[in-house]
């Protein structure tokens, strides 16, 4: 009777142990991701690469004029 019911505490231990591990599994499988923001990366003056959000970029673009795009070209 002894080593039944020892045989029987421990299936129940490991049907219990396997058990709670695919719960966990199935846990960290199904979980939804947090939603991914777009991103960018860019140089600031110091020349330090950052990633910006898409969403902090303004729509409107404003074209750069002949005297500022020279004085961005080192001589």
């Amino acid at each position: 009777m002894d080593t039944e019911n020892k045989n029987q505490t421990r299936r129940k231990f490991i049907t219990l142990s396997v058990a709670s591990a695919a719960v966990i599994a199935a846990v960290k499988f199904f979980k939804p991701s947090p939603p991914k923001t777009k991103t960018v990366k860019m140089l600031t003056q110091e020349g330090k690469l950052v990633e910006v959000d898409i969403a902090a970029i303004p729509d409107k673009k404003k074209k750069v004029t002949n005297g500022e795009l020279q004085n961005w070209i080192k001589k």
